[in-house]
């Protein structure tokens, strides 16, 4: 472990190139009837992705930095999930095809607040609305806390065949800190029922750099986890930025782990998981080496959007809910946030749109340079240059930044082809935001990078 290099380049403040340019860079000139045309133009000979925002939990993690708010009433749920296939329809009909979807993502809050009748209404929508293709991947984010037995069975009655379980942290000391008291046996129930079910593709999500947070919580942590055989963990660490999200300021920012700390459970994490035999994906990912994520890697075929690493091919995002972002060839867009508005706009007929970004043909070289460096943890700049007629020597945007790297060892360029260095991978970000155009406008607005 590199600890020198996290002092050196923790405290920078950078994306996670979920995408490129990142939401900071979103425009209101981007607004409705540019959706609607770049909804007419999709091609519907190429399969598209679905992601649905429900923005709603029982209660509130103090680090979460969703969207989202806590309701106790299931009647704002209810109007939202009618908002929701609303939304769906009025898609359906600027697109004006049957659209074939290769993938539904879930997410939240807390997607399975829903009532196992709405959320089965939902998925019947959707079906409706669009083709969802025999063998696509239908995924949930789940709360193992408020899991019900009849919610389970709705899961698998609606063909749902991935769940994503919050963990973060098994200890105690940790779970008051954040406000998530959530035990390894409410856990293991939750993935004991979905398997029973039908729903075999389990994906656990882990946090490190929370307050009280320590090197042996976090290997008991990822002790318990193994015990219950996720096919998937995603490990990210807390991003603490107050004057975004009020809520994290109930966090004691005195026990909030240092940049070296940080590092050190980040890295004991992904050594626990590699020993366990999980491939290292990326990142902050890690798959059994059986896993569609970890074959895509293998394969050269990993992707990144804004649920993190993927094997989704798919061009064409279609974000539902308020605060949804999609991706569509030709740029990105994002509904509004407040569920009032969303809701408002949707009851008229309208689309959501709150704003978005056109896609230039500088976006499209330096997106897939970082996307490559986030994926394959190299990339071959002659090769992605010519495949956009540039001029490979005009890609770095922070050369300094790259000579520091390499002068540290982080990272090695042999006739421009570039790789980030064996214990290094936890400074992709770094290297990433090297060819980054636009960062310079939009640090202030991201997390530390270790």
């Amino acid at each position: 472990m590199r600890s020198d290099l996290a002092q050196s380049y923790g405290q920078d403040r950078l994306p996670r190139y979920t995408s490129y340019p990142t939401a900071p860079h979103f425009s209101p000139a981007i607004g409705e009837q540019d959706y609607r045309g770049w909804l007419k133009s999709i091609s519907v000979q190429q399969p598209a992705s679905i992601y649905l925002h429900v923005p709603f939990c029982r209660s509130m993690c103090w680090y979460c930095g969703c969207h989202t708010s806590v309701t106790k009433r299931d009647e704002p749920i209810a109007t939202y999930a009618a908002g929701l296939r609303t939304e769906a329809q009025s898609v359906a009909e600027a697109i004006g095809q049957r659209l074939p979807i290769s993938h539904v993502h879930f997410g939240g809050g807390t997607p399975t607040i829903m009532s196992p009748e709405l959320f089965a209404d939902l998925v019947g929508a959707l079906r409706y609305q669009f083709f969802v293709l025999p063998d696509a991947e239908l995924a949930v984010e789940i709360d193992p806390r408020t899991l019900t037995e009849e919610m389970t069975d709705a899961l698998g009655y609606c063909g749902v065949n991935r769940a994503s379980l919050g963990v973060q942290s098994f200890d105690p000391a940790v779970q008051r800190a954040i406000n998530r008291i959530q035990s390894f046996e409410q856990t293991a129930a939750s993935v004991e029922r979905l398997r029973r079910v039908g729903v075999t593709r389990i994906n656990f999500d882990l946090l490190y750099g929370l307050p009280l947070q320590t090197v042996d919580s976090c290997l008991d942590t990822v002790a318990k986890c193994i015990e219950l055989r996720p096919d998937r963990f995603s490990v990210f660490g807390y991003a603490h930025i107050p004057s975004f999200k009020k809520h994290q300021r109930k966090i004691n920012e005195d026990a909030l782990p240092d940049s070296i700390e940080r590092h050190l459970q980040s890295e004991t994490i992904a050594e626990a998981l590699m020993d366990a035999g999980y491939v290292r994906i990326g990142l902050d990912h890690f798959a059994l080496p059986d896993d569609n994520l970890a074959i895509a890697r293998q394969e050269g075929r990993l992707r990144r959007n804004f649920q993190g690493y993927t094997d989704d091919s798919a061009d064409t995002l279609i974000g539902l809910g308020a605060s949804a972002i999609g991706r569509m060839p030709q740029g990105f867009i994002q509904n509004v946030v407040p569920t009032r508005d969303y809701l408002a706009r949707v009851a008229e007929g309208r689309l959501a749109t709150a704003k978005g970004y056109r896609f230039t043909a500088e976006d499209r070289f330096r997106a897939d340079i970082i996307e490559r460096i986030m994926c394959d943890l190299a990339v071959d700049l002659p090769l992605i240059s010519k495949l956009h007629g540039r001029d490979h020597r005009s890609a770095i945007v922070d050369r300094p930044r790259i000579e520091s790297l390499i002068a540290d060892g982080a990272v090695t360029m042999v006739d421009d082809r570039l790789s980030i260095s064996d214990g290094a991978a936890f400074l992709v970000r770094s290297v990433a935001s090297a060819f980054d155009a636009h960062l310079a406008h939009s640090a202030a607005t991201h997390s530390r990078a270790v």
